[in-house]
């Protein structure tokens, strides 16, 4: 177990993906996901008000809802839950008002008294950032929400956060959550890492898995010509040095009996201030491959050796 930023929470360090819940996996299928997590010891869920607003027929709020109908069926020991707020259609922003009402609606559709983990989305330009800093503040006074945590913010936007709150005495954030990965290290290693580090904030990185490319399913230069349009995503990282950082992954997972998709997760959790990847499950035969990430431990060598093959430098 791990501890998120300055907070209480003892988390598993590999947090399970909720975006999937209600979309590509139902309702029987999330059940089983979230059994099998939980029966291997995980304990951190991740989600947003907002999953799965974009499928066809949904409106927002089908993830939570799921996950609240698991926990009132379960009721799990020692389960902590995070979600985010700003992209629910009904919830658009982060006007004080907005981030109040969101919240209640979110845990409406948690069943529980209080969010372990509330996140600022997206930023929002169009709200003052004071006026969110204290709407999330007063959550925290009032008991709907336990940490503050930000989604998406550059390291500019961090530091103006902890200023304010430290200013109005607000309660300062604990988490981060950025998209990170090795196909995607320079944004988050040369800006975020280090107001985190300074800030004592954990990293809980999303696209841990690069869209399913580090998965090592795309392994030649012509896959995004053959991808669906939705694997494109995924595919386009398909280059030499992608297809190289596959091969250093597959050498590496065999020495610890790991795949390539568990490797790489690894490498993201042995990560400064890094404290659980997110990564999502479709398929309950999917998450036996999530907790063994949580479980290996990469030498100093082998996460040597897979800085080197993923260090980009931009071209002179």
């Amino acid at each position: 177990m791990t501890r998120i930023g300055r907070s209480d929470l003892d988390i598993f360090p590999l947090s399970l993906g909720g975006n999937v819940f209600g979309w590509t996996a139902d309702r029987d299928a999330s059940f089983a996901i979230l059994d099998a997590f939980h029966a291997g010891g995980g304990n951190f869920i991740d989600t947003a008000d907002s999953y799965s607003a974009w499928a066809p027929g949904h409106s927002g709020g089908e993830s939570e809802t799921i996950i609240g109908e698991w926990l009132a069926a379960r009721k799990p020991e020692n389960v902590v839950v995070a979600t985010k707020v700003s992209q629910h259609p009904d919830f658009k922003g982060l006007s004080a008002t907005n981030v109040r009402a969101a919240a209640e609606a979110s845990l409406t559709r948690l069943g529980v008294e209080s969010i372990d983990l509330y996140y600022a989305h997206f930023d929002d330009a169009e709200t003052p950032l004071e006026e969110t800093v204290t709407a999330f503040g007063d959550l925290v006074t009032d008991g709907l929400v336990r940490y503050v945590a930000v989604s998406n913010y550059t390291a500019a936007r961090i530091r103006s956060w902890i200023e304010l709150a430290q200013a109005g005495g607000s309660d300062l954030p604990v988490a981060i959550q950025p998209h990170y990965n090795l196909v995607h290290r320079n944004d988050v290693e040369e800006s975020i890492v280090p107001v985190a580090e300074e800030f004592d904030l954990s990293l809980v990185p999303y696209y841990g898995l690069a869209a399913g490319f580090l998965t090592g399913k795309y392994r030649s230069t012509d896959a995004v010509s053959q991808a669906s349009p939705r694997a494109k995503g995924a595919a386009k990282y398909a280059t030499p040095q992608g297809l190289r950082i596959i091969d250093a992954l597959e050498g590496i997972g065999a020495a610890h009996g790991a795949s390539i998709a568990a490797t790489a997760l690894a490498w993201l959790r042995a990560q400064p201030a890094v404290a659980a990847p997110i990564a999502s499950a479709s398929k309950v035969e999917q998450v036996d491959d999530l907790l063994t990430s949580a479980r290996i431990e990469l030498t100093a060598e082998e996460i040597a050796a897979l800085d080197r093959v993923s260090t980009w430098t931009p071209a002179s």
